[in-house]
């Protein structure tokens, strides 16, 4: 998906302290969540050397709150750890901290590339927005997605931009999406 010349240029140290002021920083409602393992089910050599992280989240008040209010900005789960629930608890942990910092909405950005874009249509994303974006020199195309039950309780669409729910309403919809990230294979 990202050119090989954009990844073999990554700085380890300059990412490592992106996350790190990433996770002390709690402005605009941000918060990160992060998954580790150890012992056994630690990654291969690194099983005496106590936690290993393994994935994590981040996310907070949406960027472009026309589309939600909150936003996922970034999943990531080392491969060897997919298919066993992670994913689902992180995105649990990150739509229960948006519903407790009063958002109601919740969207994320995929590359429309992305092999696994199908794990957000799988907890009811929908496509909420397209548009063309430059990333290391190269045009992309990325889709917004609004996570989340199609219809709440009464019935009525919830899909259009703009609309509001009432604060109980926004509740059970994030509490809907919480239990379909709880649903762990």
């Amino acid at each position: 998906m990202l050119p090989d010349g954009y990844l073999a240029e990554l700085s380890p140290l300059r990412h490592a302290a992106g996350y790190e002021q990433a996770i002390t920083d709690r402005r605009h409602g941000h918060a990160v969540f992060v998954a580790v393992a150890s012992g056994a089910d630690a990654p291969a050599g690194t099983a005496g050397e106590g936690s290993t992280v393994i994935g994590f989240v981040s996310g907070g008040r949406a960027r472009r709150d026309w589309l939600a209010q909150g936003e996922v900005e970034t999943l990531y789960l080392m491969d060897d750890y997919r298919d066993r629930g992670i994913g689902r608890r992180l995105m649990r942990a990150m739509s229960a901290h948006l519903a407790a910092v009063g958002c109601r909405s919740v969207m994320l950005w995929v590359l429309q590339e992305n092999p696994t874009r199908w794990f957000y249509q799988h907890l009811h994303g929908r496509p909420a927005a397209r548009e063309t974006i430059r990333f290391a020199g190269q045009a992309m195309q990325q889709l917004g997605l609004r996570l989340g039950p199609d219809r709440d309780p009464a019935g009525s669409d919830r899909t259009g931009a703009g609309r509001l729910m009432r604060r109980g309403r926004a509740r059970a919809m994030l509490a809907r999406l919480a239990a379909l990230c709880w649903k762990a294979a």
